[in-house]
C-alpha cells in the first residue's frame, strides 16, 4: 500500500505544489491536496489548519506544505498540538527536522528555493527516519 501524503499551501505555493503533486505519484505516493485549486489569493490559515488536523488525528503521518516563505503555514500548522511542522531550504535541515525532531510537516518557501531543491527536500524528508534516543526525550517535552 502506498504511503499517503497531504500536501497544501497557498496561491504562492500552487505551482510548487502542482509540481510536487505529479512528483510524489510518480513515485508512487498517495497524496491527498487540501488546496488551493489554483493561483488566486488566499488565506493559508483555511488550507492549512484543516491537513494539519488530518495529521493532529492520526489520519495522515506525513505533509507538505508550501508557500511564498513557508513562514505562514509553518506557524499555523504548529499550533496543532501532535503536528511538528519545519520550515526548511535545504536538503540537510529536512534531513535534521526527520532525524532529531521527528518531524511530520515539511514547510516549503516557493519564493526562495528552486523545484530542484524543493523535490530533494521532500525526498529526504520521506525517507528519513527519526533517530529517537536522546532525540525522543526532546521532543516529547515539545507540546504544550
Amino acid at each position: 500500500m502506498a504511503q499517503k501524503i497531504a500536501i497544501g499551501g497557498d496561491h504562492a505555493g500552487y505551482t510548487y505544489k502542482s509540481f510536487l503533486i505529479t512528483w510524489l505519484e510518480e513515485n508512487g505516493y498517495e497524496v491527498q491536496d487540501f488546496g488551493p485549486g489554483s493561483d488566486a489569493s488566499v488565506d493559508y490559515p483555511d488550507y492549512v489548519h484543516p491537513l494539519a488536523k488530518a495529521i493532529d488525528n492520526g489520519e495522515l503521518d506525513s505533509a507538505i506544505l508550501v508557500c511564498g516563505s513557508g513562514n505562514g503555514v509553518a506557524i499555523t500548522a504548529n499550533k496543532h498540538p501532535k503536528v511538528r511542522a519545519a520550515l526548511c531550504w535545504a536538503p540537510e535541515l529536512a534531513k535534521l527536522a526527520r532525524q532529531h525532531n521527528n518531524a511530520n510537516v515539511l514547510c516549503i518557501p516557493a519564493r526562495f528555493v528552486s523545484e530542484a531543491v524543493a523535490t530533494e527536500m521532500v525526498q529526504t524528508f520521506l525517507t528519513t527516519d527519526f533517530e529517537g534516543g536522546r532525540h525522543q526525550n526532546r521532543v516529547n517535552k515539545i507540546p504544550c
